[in-house]
């Protein structure tokens, strides 16, 4: 539940206040202090601990502009109980234009991290113990990498009953059963306590509208949902579930001509794609290996053999956010 006054490292934020906070983190090499921009919604009125974080890959931005949305969506005078927003995890791969620590580490794969260890394992360990620890529920905004675009989706362990529920909630076009992986942020604060959703949407570098509204949206529908904000949420259309996925890879080296869109519905042996090289002569085709929903794909026209170019989940039932509110 919220404090009267809510603490993170040495610093405070009084309750009805909205507070920025700057979280040392270390020195460039240069001196210049790197600090973990946090900002906290204290409500006046007793409620749960959430927390939102984007950026934990330094290229995807679309989470730091949900994060900005949400923020401005919300009445403090009648938030019930701490919003935590870290709008940016990584600092030094989102100043230097990169999805990783200056070191190549991913921090995404350093958690729950060490206040000993490495720079991202640091940053995990600093982010685990000052903001999950203290949190009951937490949206981690995620987007594609490597040139790949993914539709509006959430990650998450679709058996767990809670997780299930506020991923319904949500309300994106798509969920997907998808175990922790290790070192991941999930993953800890997982066994920390916390029920954690993983939304991906978008494209690296790139600020793609659908992906905003979509998690805009979705977390204030959460917050909605647990009774900290009266904003009312828009309608949306039923969750589809799906228990895997599969990419199709590309047959040949050349140039790729995709047929399909993020969110088609594809069949299984269904031509997806065509491969040609630069004088336009068709050197091969790629076919949809399961049935179900286009949820990735690459924005790289040139490929080569046994390169991941669309990703499908294979459907399987649709829950609609009435049934769980």
């Amino acid at each position: 539940m919220s404090q009267p006054i809510f603490r993170i490292a040495d610093q405070t934020a009084a309750r009805g206040r909205r507070t920025q906070l700057e979280i040392p983190i270390a020195r460039l090499m240069s001196g210049t202090p790197v600090a973990l921009p946090v900002i906290v919604l204290n409500g006046r009125a007793d409620g749960p601990v959430v927390w939102i974080n984007a950026a934990i890959h330094g290229d995807e931005i679309c989470g730091v502009e949900i994060v900005r949305r949400v923020l401005e969506a919300i009445d403090l005078k009648s938030l019930r109980g701490t919003l935590v927003a870290v709008p940016i995890v990584n600092v030094h791969g989102f100043n230097n234009g990169d999805r990783y620590f200056p070191d190549r580490r991913d921090l995404n794969r350093s958690f729950p991290g060490s206040a000993r260890g490495s720079l991202a394992s640091r940053v995990a360990h600093l982010m685990m113990t000052e903001i999950v620890q203290q949190c009951s529920v937490g949206i981690d905004l995620h987007t594609g990498s490597d040139h790949r675009s993914n539709l509006p989706q959430i990650r998450a362990d679709l058996d767990d009953e809670a997780t299930l529920n506020l991923t319904t909630v949500f309300g994106a076009p798509i969920a997907i059963h998808s175990r922790t992986r290790d070192g991941s942020l999930r993953q800890a604060a997982t066994d920390a306590g916390a029920t954690v959703l993983l939304y991906e949407a978008g494209e690296a570098f790139r600020f793609d509208k659908a992906a905003i509204e979509t998690g805009t949206d979705g977390v204030l529908r959460i917050l909605h949902h647990l009774d900290m904000i009266d904003v009312e949420p828009t309608q949306t259309a039923p969750t589809v579930l799906a228990r895997s996925t599969k990419w199709a890879r590309s047959s040949r080296s050349g140039i790729l001509h995709s047929s399909v869109m993020l969110g088609d519905h594809v069949a299984k042996g269904s031509e997806i794609a065509v491969i040609r090289d630069p004088f336009g002569k068709r050197l091969g085709r790629i076919k949809a290996p399961t049935t179900g929903v286009v949820i990735g794909s690459t924005e790289h026209p040139l490929v080569n053999r046994g390169d991941a170019v669309v990703h499908i989940a294979t459907t399987e039932e649709t829950v609609d956010i009435e049934d769980v509110q």
